[in-house]
Order: structure tokens, then C-alpha cells, then sequence
């Protein structure tokens, strides 16, 4: 089981990236409406337009299907590291942070978190190598 725990947790993490990509890439879905004036509100009528939330989900979709790769799931965690510590601030700093303790509505961020520690934990050996 040991042996297969760092598979599991990089196709979940390569699938949630994939589930939250597909569809902004693909135009299957429009922004998601949000009341006006609402600090999310500027923050999504500032990355929309712009075509910055397209190049994030590539970056998503991308390492999505990197870190699925094993050989490959170091690269993949380099990628999704900074898109990951963005998804936090910006549920921390620009959405409401109670929203965070609802676990019906932030599953998958829950989930996203728990197997990117995981597998950054299980490669700390390969990553130290970044911080001499």
C-alpha cells in the first residue's frame, strides 16, 4: 500500500487540476456570477478579460497532467506549487475566509492541499536540493 499511496495522491491532484481546467479552457463554462462590488468581484472582473485566468489553467492543466506521471511528479508539483499558493491567498485574502471551514463547498481545495503536501513530503529528499 505504501508503494501505491504516491500514485493515488498524484492522480487525484493530476484530476481535481483537470476538473478545474477543462472546462475554462474549452469555453464549456461563462465567469460564475458574483454579487457587484464584492472585493471578488473586482478581483474576477480584473483577471477575466484579460485572458490571465486562460494562461493559469493551462499552467493547471498542464501540470495536471504532469504530476500523474510518476517519473515526472516532482516537475509536476514545481508547476502547481505556485497555482496551489494562489488558490490559498486569494480563498485567505479575497474571498471569505469562513468559506474555508465548509467542507461541502471547499472539498476539493481540501483535497488539492492534502495530496500536494503529501507528495511534496515523500520528494523532500529531491527538492532540498533547490534550497542549498
Amino acid at each position: 500500500m505504501k508503494k501505491y499511496l504516491p500514485c493515488i495522491a498524484g492522480v487525484l491532484l493530476g484530476i481535481c487540476f483537470l476538473m478545474a481546467s477543462i472546462p475554462v479552457l474549452f469555453n464549456l463554462v461563462k465567469p460564475p456570477p458574483m454579487p457587484e462590488g464584492t472585493p471578488v468581484w473586482h478581483f474576477m472582473e480584473a483577471f477575466w478579460p484579460t485572458g490571465y485566468v486562460k494562461f493559469v489553467k493551462m499552467f493547471e492543466f498542464i501540470g495536471g497532467i504532469v504530476v500523474m506521471i510518476p517519473r515526472l511528479r516532482n516537475i509536476g508539483l514545481l508547476l502547481l506549487g505556485p497555482v496551489i499558493v494562489n488558490i490559498l491567498a486569494f480563498h485567505i485574502f479575497v474571498g471569505d475566509p469562513k468559506e474555508l471551514l465548509d467542507y461541502k463547498q471547499m472539498w476539493m481545495l481540501y483535497v488539492i492541499v492534502v495530496c500536494a503536501l503529501y507528495l511534496l513530503a515523500k520528494a523532500r529528499a529531491k527538492f532540498a536540493g533547490l534550497l542549498n
